[in-house]
């Protein structure tokens, strides 16, 4: 099937993304000049009429796809000239194609392929005799294969034979019969999965799979992974079934079989078998491809939404924290942080078997609280993390809070990646004098002062939110996670003077090298004092600094604006607005708000838009940054849940309502952390239509079931 006639990139995104070309034009000039995507999304709205971050990653990622589909392109127009195949009509139809897997159906005929039984039959002479079986000619078959017997083909049925491979080939390789067969297997084949007969499954992790039946238009994305990963793990056997209907019709429409020629039945046996050994192991190739592609890109979806929101959860402020990372042999490392995450104290307690010193991890972690006045336990949720839990429950009923002391409480963290880091280089060059086991404590305090400040030091990957990431298209989930990271860093802001390497190399516009100068220049020079002195950081040339300024943060600075979002490049205009409300930089947010809201009254924002020389966009985002400088896109999320007792197991009921936090999210619900051990799931079903949970909401759930041999909690949703 050729495809409709070609439009240009923009077009193509454009129509895809529901934007005007204008519109995608403006984002691939900008990215091709070198802008980053938050730049691009943030400070360049004009230009691309206010396109998100999200549809602006979508539009790069999608340029460089296009792109790339015209290299391959070329190579494959000059691949056919340079063997004298290239005709007008083959090269528009190329030239025509919009998706790789048409190219490749196109180039098929023409790719040096290995040995095959259609190119040794061509070898032999055999080529003219597989055209008159595809133009199903009046004479015999067997007649005329008498013309090519020679040494190499001594029988008539050896020359039909080959005659017929070749011919096998030639249904195999048409670009029609392909696009149309594959069309048809995507919407009416049947996916099938059943179990390898002395395979051994531990735990029957794949049982609903043994005898598996579906059609491949109705199998779900989890669906598609599990038998993926059973299949790889050799459990499971995999089957894509093509109705006979489909693929013969594709074939007969390009091949037409004359039941009155003596060739009608040559023709028929080379159908037969190009379907069987060539064309349908293909198109089950390109179903399952296609259909696991859109399976890892899912995975990697639901991910990265679950990232965006665990790394946009509000931070705990002005809180000093006592890090547990709990462990029964090895006993439960401790680690003291101040409000800033600067390390106090570290320490040891074996409070559980085999040592199971209680009293003395109790006075320990007291002594602790004491001197350094802590305000909040943190515990990974690891092993041995409920009975760790108990210890801290105890610890808070003995310390009773004071009018100089809040009550202390505790709250349960995510550690994944909590090890990862604390081997890691980075964690290494930050506390090279403490064991790595210690380390992982210190980041499980800091996790509730700052998630994104401490998250950003780990892979995304160790991060344990996803759904199969391990088993999907690991270049596409960095990629993907990476870009969440950036967006969600840029979105927030980083002090300049208080950031880590770690999080200054996804500003925009930073990386890892000049995230490291910034470090230096900081610590030898002392903190930077403006936006502008980041000049002076080595290797931080103009358009460095003109894609991370924005994104930059400087407190109590010299200019009050170096503290907020607005670009350096509009300060004229800031100055500007502030002059026409009777303000300056400096004066106080409570002048600010009446004063702008009266120049917004007398004076409409396209209008002044004008007068400043700038567009509706950027003057709106301005005249927030005037009112709330800075401001924390996290603040408006729900602050965690913490507690000062332990809910046991055994202490739910059914009906039982609690407040909860999502933890997770996947295809199938969400599983929500109710203070008990193990997470409760908040299946699909029970989740309102419409209503979109997020890792970190605070929701109010009720206890549906309780399976206590299996270790779960089904959960209801409360209204």
């Amino acid at each position: 099937m050729i495809e409709s006639s070609p439009m240009t990139h923009a077009e193509q995104i454009a129509s895809q993304l529901n934007v005007k070309p204008s519109q995608v034009t403006a984002v691939i000039n900008l990215l091709d000049e070198g802008n980053t995507v938050p730049f691009i999304a943030r400070y360049r709205k004009e230009m691309t009429g206010s396109l998100d971050d999200e549809q602006i990653r979508i539009i790069a990622d999608e340029i460089i796809r296009l792109r790339g589909l015209d290299e391959r392109r070329v190579s494959i127009l000059a691949s056919i000239e340079e063997q004298g195949k290239l005709t007008d009509e083959l090269r528009d139809s190329i030239n025509a194609a919009v998706t790789m897997t048409a190219l490749e159906d196109l180039y098929a005929p023409y790719k040096k392929k290995r040995r095959t039984r259609a190119m040794l039959a061509r070898e032999k002479g055999l080529e003219a005799l597989a055209e008159l079986i595809l133009k199903q000619d009046s004479g015999s078959p067997e007649e005329l294969a008498k013309q090519f017997i020679n040494e190499q083909v001594p029988s008539i049925e050896e020359a039909l034979q080959g005659a017929r491979d070749i011919v096998a080939e030639t249904i195999s390789d048409n670009a029609n019969v392909r696009a149309v067969t594959r069309e048809k297997a995507l919407k009416d084949s049947t996916v099938r999965a059943e179990k390898i007969e002395k395979a051994v499954d531990e735990k029957n992790v794949y049982e609903s799979y043994y005898n598996f039946s579906i059609r491949v238009d109705r199998i779900q994305p989890h669906q598609i992974l599990a038998i993926t990963r059973g299949e790889k793990e050799g459990v499971l056997r995999v089957h894509v079934d093509v109705p006979e209907r489909d693929w013969l019709k594709a074939i007969q429409a390009e091949f037409e079989e004359d039941i009155i020629s003596p060739f009608a039945k040559q023709l028929e046996l080379a159908i037969q078998d190009s379907a069987e050994r060539l064309l349908l192991p293909a198109i089950e190739r390109d179903v399952r491809r296609e259909k696991s592609e859109a399976a890892d890109n899912h995975a990697i979806q639901v991910f990265a939404t679950n990232l965006r929101a665990l790394l946009g959860q509000a931070p705990l402020a002005n809180q000093i924290v006592l890090g547990l990372d709990p462990g029964f042999r090895t006993g439960c490392k401790v680690a003291v942080v101040d409000v800033t995450g600067k390390l106090l104290d570290t320490g040891t307690i074996y409070p559980h078997e085999p040592r199971k010193d209680w009293a003395g991890s109790i006075n320990t972690l007291q002594d602790m609280i004491n001197r350094h006045h802590v305000t909040l336990i943190t515990i990974g949720n690891g092993t041995a993390s409920r009975e760790t839990e108990k210890l801290a429950a105890e610890l808070i009923r003995d310390i009773r809070p004071s009018n100089h002391k809040p009550a202390t409480k505790y709250l349960i963290v995510n550690e994944a990646g909590a090890s990862v880091y604390s081997a890691s280089a980075l964690a290494r060059a930050e506390f090279p004098d403490l064991d790595v086991t210690i380390r992982g404590a210190v980041s499980i305090a800091r996790r509730a002062q700052d998630p994104l400040a401490e998250l950003v030091k780990i892979d995304p990957k160790s991060i344990g939110v996803g759904m199969y990431q391990h088993d999907v298209d690991q270049t596409a989930l960095t990629h993907a996670l990476d870009g969440v990271v950036e967006s969600v860093v840029n979105s927030v802001g980083v002090d300049l003077n208080t950031a880590s390497s770690a999080l200054l190399t996804h500003v925009a516009g930073i990386g890892p090298k000049l995230a490291n100068n910034i470090v230096t220049h900081r610590d030898t020079n002392g903190p930077f004092k403006s936006r502008a002195a980041l000049r002076k950081v080595a290797g931080l040339g103009p358009k460095a600094y003109e894609q991370a300024a924005g994104f930059m943060r400087i407190r109590n600075g010299a200019n009050p604006l170096d503290g907020s979002a607005i670009h350096p490049e509009s300060y004229t205009i800031a100055e500007s607005i502030l002059a026409r409300a009777s303000l300056t930089a400096t004066s106080p947010l409570s002048d600010r708000v009446p004063a702008l809201e009266s120049l917004a009254s007398k004076t409409s924002l396209d209008i002044l838009a004008k007068e400043l020389n700038c567009g509706v966009p950027t003057l709106k985002d301005i005249l927030e940054q005037l009112v709330r400088p800075g401001r924390d896109p996290r603040a408006d999320t729900p602050a965690p849940i913490l507690r000062s007792d332990v809910l046991k197991a055994e202490d739910l009921l059914t009906g039982m309502q609690l407040k909860g936090t999502v933890r997770n999210v996947v295809d199938f619900g969400a599983f929500v952390d109710i203070g008990v051990k193990g997470d409760g799931l908040l299946h699909k079903s029970q989740i309102p239509h419409g209503t979109i949970l997020k890792v970190g909401d605070i929701i109010d759930v009720d206890i549906q079931k309780i399976e206590t041999e299996r270790g779960r909690i089904s959960l209801g949703w409360v209204k």
